[in-house]
Formats: C-alpha cells, sequence, structure tokens
C-alpha cells in the first residue's frame, strides 16, 4: 500500500505545480510581480521596466493577474487616465517563492 500512497503524493504534487501555473499564468507574469515587488508602478512605468514584453502582452499578464488575486489596479481621474498596479498580500506572498527561484538560477543558471 506504501506504493499507492507515493503515486498520490506525486499526483498532488503534479496537480499543485498546475494550479500555481495556472494562477500564474502568462511566462511574463514572474517579471511582472518581481517589477511590483519594489512598489506600485503606472503602467508606461512598468512596461519601460519589462522592455522585452509587447504591450499586449503585457496588459494580457497583469488582467491575469489581476483576475487571479495577485495584483490590483488602481485608476486616477486623471487626463489622461493614470493606472497604477500593485501587488495584494497575496502577491506579496509570492515574493518567497521568487527568492528561491532566484537562488536556484544563481546555482545552476546557464548565465
Amino acid at each position: 500500500m506504501g506504493g499507492n500512497s507515493e503515486a498520490v503524493n506525486q499526483e498532488d504534487k503534479g496537480s499543485s505545480i498546475c494550479e500555481v501555473l495556472q494562477i500564474l499564468g502568462a511566462k511574463w507574469a514572474f517579471l511582472v510581480l518581481e517589477e511590483l515587488m519594489n512598489g506600485p508602478l503606472r503602467f508606461n512605468q512598468l512596461q519601460r521596466n519589462v522592455a522585452v514584453v509587447k504591450t499586449q502582452s503585457l496588459t494580457n499578464t497583469v488582467r491575469h493577474l489581476e483576475n487571479n488575486g495577485l495584483v490590483t489596479r488602481k485608476v486616477f481621474p486623471t487626463v489622461p487616465v493614470t493606472v497604477e498596479y500593485s501587488l495584494t498580500e497575496k502577491g506579496r506572498d509570492f515574493q518567497a517563492a521568487l527568492r528561491e527561484m532566484e537562488k536556484w538560477v544563481h546555482k545552476w543558471g546557464n548565465a
């Protein structure tokens, strides 16, 4: 029976990883979260900071993160309208995972 419980544990791990990837969504989510760790940013500043990301992809990424509760969007009634993004508590809580991934890259990355 021990083998069956191991198989279930492996399925749970795989399921958890898939859930994380679904919540984070696009491949650019990690870059956006990393940028917002330093504090709120207006869309244009965020776009400059992650210049490798096309505007539409960035828009889709922040929307996805907002829909999943990691990012909050605040609109200021200026002319033109100013939009600022910041991390929610859920988004800030992801910081520990990002730091662990950075440690891994420093140890094992090709760069």
